[in-house]
């Protein structure tokens, strides 16, 4: 008879404990720790192009409490990254930001609508809709969200931020691009990091003084508010019903794809996105926070740039909690001051690693095509994420039918 050593019969042995185990006790991976190191740090600044110019117009436009709104920014960011363990960005609800920014419309309109998309999420998930949307959607439909979006991202970067400070601007953005391209492959010098540096370097120098920073100084906690029936009711209509289908596509479907990418051992769901998604927006109104939401966009930067755990988020909150808590009288200032060049070229990298997504369909033709058109149905119609949602859908089943075929 066919015998193995001992010690090869002890490790088949607990393989099959292992399998046994595995198959009549399903368990979830255990959370790997946070790390703090300088890819983490790296990594907390991936989405801070994203974040900062969408924090500080709704600031002025609302005239929101700046304390209010970056010391819970910050909460969030810290407390997502602690519960994920993974780099789950916290991002302001960017169809809300562009609506208050583009209309001026009051706190209360504000926080009425981020109380009111927090129930809509909250029901969506507890109701299994939410599940039901991520099973119907097809990955080809979610890669083209995410193009729409990268593609969004980068338009924003190279058009408002890159140019924004003429040629001087331009100077600072090809010398950021380049000093990201040398320090993105060798890990030992975090590229985000030194890219933030470089910009303060050339705010310290040309527009900022330490007197600036020093007078911005002062502990300030955030203040609490009431949100009345009436301005959840006309939030709703405003902001809410606006935001929702961005929110389905990118904040809940593509984050979880994003998540599947990068963190296969790690499964994730979209119910406890959207749970968090909901809890946030519960709590976010009554601090004076702006609404917030997750994001894959945020999620490829935080990654592109190093980072790994959810230490890249904590990181980043603890910038927010500090900025909030003790120099928000003067963050304003210190933003505009503080060179957009810069912010284009961390939200440039941000939006290729999303782009970068789209690679694994594209030996699919099908599947490529579909999300190309979604891509383009999110970037240039009128809602155009639910539409190129609804529409890739339909395209993608009619394909796999045969009554449309890609392939010529």
């Amino acid at each position: 008879m066919l015998r193995f050593p001992a010690s090869r019969r002890i490790r088949y042995s607990r393989r099959l404990m292992l399998r046994h185990d595995s198959i009549s006790a399903p368990r979830s991976p255990a959370k790997p720790r946070l790390r703090f190191d300088r890819h983490e740090w790296s990594g907390a600044f991936g989405d801070m192009g994203t974040d900062l110019p969408l924090l500080v117009g709704m600031i002025l436009a609302a005239r929101l409490d700046s304390a209010s709104v970056l010391t819970v920014f910050g909460l969030m960011q810290i407390l997502t990254g602690a519960w994920y363990r993974m780099p789950m960005p916290v991002q302001p609800l960017k169809a809300m930001a562009a609506l208050v920014i583009a209309q001026k419309l009051p706190a209360a309109t504000l926080h009425g609508g981020g109380l009111a998309i927090g129930i809509l999420m909250l029901a969506l998930t507890l109701t299994g809709a939410i599940g039901w949307l991520a099973r119907v959607v097809p990955t080809p439909v979610v890669r083209g969200i995410q193009v729409g979006l990268g593609l969004q991202l980068a338009s924003i970067a190279l058009r408002d931020y890159v140019r924004s400070d003429g040629i001087a601007g331009w100077t600072l953005a090809a010398a950021g691009f380049a000093l990201t391209v040398i320090l993105m492959r060798h890990r030992r010098f975090p590229a985000a990091a030194a890219l933030i540096a470089l910009g303060l370097a050339y705010a310290f120098a040309f527009k900022l003084t330490a007197n600036d920073v020093a007078s911005s100084a002062g502990f300030r906690l955030p203040q609490l508010h009431t949100v009345s029936w009436p301005d959840i009711w006309t939030g709703f209509l405003v902001l809410a019903l606006p935001q929702l289908p961005l929110s389905l596509a990118n904040s809940v479907l593509a984050t979880r794809q994003v998540a599947q990418d990068l963190f296969p051992e790690r499964p994730l769901t979209v119910r406890q996105i959207g749970l968090t998604y909901s809890l946030m927006n519960l709590a976010n109104p009554f601090l004076g926070g702006a609404p917030t939401c997750h994001g894959s966009g945020g999620m490829a930067g935080h990654y592109a740039f190093g980072g790994r755990t959810g230490g890249s988020v904590v990181i980043y909150g603890g910038i927010f909690l500090v900025l909030g808590l003790v120099f928000s009288g003067g963050f304003q200032k210190v933003i505009e001051i503080f060179p957009l060049p810069v912010l284009g070229i961390l939200l440039l990298f941000e939006s290729l690693a999303l782009l970068l997504l789209v690679r694994d369909i594209a030996p699919d033709r099908t599947g490529f095509a579909v999300a190309a058109l979604v891509g383009l149905f999110a970037l240039f119609l009128p809602y155009g994420y639910v539409t190129g949602m609804i529409a890739g859908t339909l395209l993608h089943a009619a394909a796999r039918r045969g009554w449309i075929d890609f392939s010529r």
